[in-house]
């Protein structure tokens, strides 16, 4: 019987958190992170969850020990923010260089400096070539679905990869709203028992973990892990098949909203799309043909499924709530661009907009859609909502 709660996105993360009831946690507090794991650390020490809980004294320390944990054999999960994911950066490659499916939930923040402690994906998207699968999350309801869904995916036997579900700081993370939980029971079967492959503990199957490895065998444990990405898509396809059977909720590795018949087409990740969504309404009730791309897996690309999703656009605009720093525009419309070269006719435009938390409306969103009505495109991204 599913039960309706009023909950954050922070809640949400950690109600997941504990019907996976993960052997092990290491994690460290940072905004907007640090209400998830209060929330998880009571439910440890109401005896609600069996987890050892470890406290560490940084995030490169919490993810080393939930490598260490991982690698002996522990389902392991941890949760950071910005700074933190930049302290946890080579440790992150060595978890999915490893093939350990540790899941984290990542509450987006900027990157310093200046010290900002509001959304942006400038760290979530620093980390996209870190090996790690990435999820995004509109609302609350898909924070809880997506950290379930992470777990299974990430612990299949044809991925074993880390995994990280990524939601938008104070907007989703302390924004209370109707999020429909499933039984525990449900939960548990639907991940099922945790069965380390190849655990360091098994004494009676001694395996090597982190050891040197120079030209003889790098390139090819390298060309495992890229394979192993590769792998996921059906995976998760899979998985979401699976978990709407369960709860009733739909999920892919994209939604698209008004896009077969339109003719101009924002591309969108995070809590922003329910903001273009709106926007979309507005203009179709006046007629405009005009549709939303929501990204949802953007770690592995779905880069075939956004080409047959896209290709028939007379226009689009990829928005990117970070910059990538290389003149031309942010990493979203890099990687959208690159994937319709020579397969799409249609016009391609970058807004950066919401950095360190700035503040998007549907006017904003509608004026996206205006500019490509108009023909308005430039080589390099246009700053949405930014002061001249």
């Amino acid at each position: 019987m599913t039960k309706v709660l009023p909950l954050t996105g922070n809640e949400s993360g950690a109600e997941a958190m504990r019907q996976i009831a993960p052997d092990v946690v290491a994690a460290y507090p940072i905004t907007p992170q640090t209400e998830l794991m209060h929330k998880f650390a009571d439910y440890v020490a109401d005896g609600k969850v069996p987890t050892e809980l470890i406290l560490v004294e940084s995030e490169h320390s919490a993810m080393s020990a939930c490598v260490g944990a991982a690698a002996a054999g522990a389902r392991v999960m941890t949760a950071t923010s910005s700074q933190g994911m930049a302290l946890m950066w080579e440790i992150m490659y060595i978890a999915a260089a490893l093939r350990l499916p540790i899941v984290m939930p990542l509450v987006n923040r900027s990157l310093s400096a200046p010290i900002n402690i509001h959304c942006d994906h400038s760290d979530s998207m620093g980390a996209r070539d870190s090996g790690w699968i990435q999820l995004y999350c509109e609302n609350c309801q898909e924070v809880y679905d997506n950290v379930i869904q992470a777990m299974k995916i990430a612990e299949n036997k044809d991925v074993l990869l880390p995994a990280m579900v990524c939601y938008d700081g104070f907007i989703l993370s302390h924004t209370v709203e109707r999020v429909e939980i499933l039984e525990d029971h449900e939960v548990k079967g639907f991940i099922g028992e945790h069965v380390a492959d190849h655990p360091l503990l098994d004494v009676d199957n001694p395996v090597t973990y982190g050891a040197l490895d120079l030209q003889d065998y790098y390139f090819e444990h390298k060309r495992q892990e890229a394979e192993a990405m590769r792998n996921t898509k059906p995976v998760i396809l899979k998985v979401a098949e699976e978990y709407e059977v369960l709860s009733g909720r739909k999920y892919g590795l994209f939604d698209e909203y008004f896009t077969q018949d339109a003719e101009y087409i924002m591309v969108c990740l995070g809590s922003a799309s329910g903001t273009a969504k709106a926007a979309v309404d507005e203009m179709r009730a006046a007629g405009e043909k005009v549709g939303l791309l929501k990204i949802r897996v953007f770690r592995p690309l779905p880069a075939e499924q956004l080409v047959e999703a896209l290709s028939h656009a007379k226009g689009i605009a990829v928005m990117d709530r970070s910059d990538g720093m290389n003149s031309i525009g942010g990493p979203v419309y890099s990687e959208i661009r690159a994937v319709l070269y020579g397969r799409s006719s249609a016009q391609i435009s970058n807004y950066i907009y919401g950095l360190g938390g700035r503040d998007i409306d549907i006017e904003m969103m509608k004026s996206v859609f205006q500019d490509l009505k108009e023909g308005k495109f430039a080589e390099q991204a246009f700053y949405l909502g930014v002061r001249e």
